[in-house]
């Protein structure tokens, strides 16, 4: 049996370990939508998928509750899927193997996916139990959130029935989310005709890994190392001392994930690889003293391999060089009323140059429109320079604070009465569903809460045990005192 479900609240974490035995990385979601509508059956509530993918559940009101404004709780039921080069686990087909270590609850060897399977397991969790007072409840767990927030974008408009939203999705206890950003994916492509590469030349690939990388809004602000803008540095050094040329390179591979790894191959004349060799470790010294306190292990080595046939055009292999070089990574501007959020940003997320096609992939990010706007154009600007194709996609718009809301007072009451302590109001750099759903439901009321996560998106995301209990507290005792319509 697995240890987590020994765990304190045991509703959540059995609910919970269900899921991480159902694959569901983003874009493969039919075995875990087929889960959750087998579960609402067989505990006795109504439940469909709607056209966009999203499941949504409903529960009557307990007796006597049928005056309560309706509560949505909102999850999502993808998780990023991610893994150590060491791990041999299939997202597809795999369960996560999780473990407790201390106080967390961790995975071996890949993402947790209590991002935001810990909010599913919480809604399947109010929908099994019978004795909890309530007015009417309905779940609403979305599809494909981490790639593009598909299943909110798509949501159908007059579905949802209820007035207040409770988005299950933030991830530091005591915090009560009432703002995030809005963001747009960039991707610039460029196709190109492969050169041969000289017959006489050797190659290496260069990697970059050991990298944090995390969350591209929750942790952007840390200052961790991107991997494709660190392999940038050296390849433009490779390419103007040691007459190095770009054959291929494969570098991130979620757009809302930091960049971790990266590797690139390049050729040279065989004479000057072992001067890059020693530039090599010289560079990882560097990149280990440039970010200490913040990165724990940087490994940067060169490995000789057999020469490609062909390489990327030099004239191209420059221009993309300048584009990575050139284009904004990391914070540019923190919110001027709450200097302590990132308002502006971006992540160099993807990078992949190969067999004659280059493909790049950013998030931006901003919690104002008109900032937004701003570094999406700096980004275009950028690229199409450097003669590729830019494409914007995926567009939402970041979610305005509501100090006056009904919820948020009654959140941080209840808080106050159980644990004895204040609440914090916070705006998140991250991008919630809720401004999506907002823009489809005008009139709902919204806050978003949750245990303590870190780390999400990574291999080393983890869920803090003794937030869960009180986080589940408080949702019982507010969903008991719903306000009256």
């Amino acid at each position: 049996m697995s240890e987590i479900k020994k765990l304190n609240p045991e509703c959540i974490w059995r609910n919970f370990d269900a899921l991480t035995q159902v694959p569901r990385p983003s874009g493969h979601l039919e075995k875990v939508q087929h889960m959750l509508l087998e579960f609402a059956a067989r505990v006795g509530v109504e439940a469909f998928k709607d056209a966009a993918g999203n499941i949504v559940m409903r529960k009557p009101a307990s007796p006597g509750m049928e005056n309560r404004k309706g509560i949505i709780l909102q999850a999502h039921m993808d998780m990023v899927p991610q893994k150590s080069n060491e791990s041999t686990h299939n997202f597809e087909t795999d369960p996560i193997q999780t473990y407790v270590d201390g106080e967390w609850v961790k995975a071996k060897g890949t993402t947790l996916g209590a991002d935001n399977g810990i909010g599913v397991a919480a809604i399947m969790a109010v929908m099994e139990d019978k004795t909890l007072v309530h007015g009417p409840v309905e779940g609403l767990i979305t599809a494909d959130e981490e790639t593009g927030m598909f299943g909110a974008n798509d949501l159908p408009e007059g579905e949802l029935n209820g007035d207040i939203l409770l988005n299950l999705d933030s991830e530091t206890w005591g915090k009560f989310v009432i703002g995030s950003a809005g963001g747009v994916d960039i991707t610039a492509t460029l196709e190109y005709k492969e050169v041969e590469t000289d017959k006489d030349d050797a190659a290496v690939k260069i990697v970059i890994k050991g990298l944090k990388g995390g969350h591209s809004g929750l942790e952007i602000n840390e200052g961790r190392g991107n991997a494709n803008k660190l392999m940038a540095r050296f390849v433009h050094e490779a390419i103007a001392e040691y007459g190095a040329r770009l054959a291929t390179w494969h570098g991130g591979n979620m757009r809302n994930a930091i960049p971790f790894e990266c590797e690139t191959v390049l050729t040279l004349p065989k004479e000057n690889v072992e001067a890059l060799k020693e530039a090599v470790a010289e560079w990882c010294a560097l990149f280990n003293n440039e970010y200490r306190t913040i990165e724990e292990n940087i490994q940067f080595f060169a490995e000789d391999v057999e020469a490609p046939a062909t390489q990327v055009p030099e004239e191209i292999q420059d221009n993309l060089l300048d584009a990575i070089y050139g284009c904004h990574n990391g914070v540019l501007r923190m919110i001027p009323v709450f200097p302590s959020v990132v308002e502006t940003s971006s992540n160099l997320a993807i990078i992949d140059i190969n067999g004659g096609h280059a493909y790049f992939k950013l998030l931006a990010r901003s919690s104002r429109e008109s900032m937004r706007d701003y570094i999406a154009t700096t980004l275009e600007s950028t690229f199409s320079m450097a003669g590729m194709k830019v494409e914007m996609s995926g567009e939402y718009g970041g979610w305005d604070p509501n100090t006056d809301s009904e919820i948020l007072h009654l959140l941080e009451k209840n808080y106050r009465e159980l644990f004895n302590e204040d609440a914090i109001e916070q705006v998140d750099h991250a991008g919630l569903e809720c401004s999506v759903i907002l823009g489809k439901y005008p009139h709902l009321d919204v806050v978003s809460l949750g245990p303590t996560m870190r780390s999400p998106h990574t291999t080393t995301e983890r869920c803090l045990i003794s937030t869960v209990a009180p986080f589940w507290e408080l949702l019982k005792k507010t969903m008991a005192e719903a306000p009256v319509k």
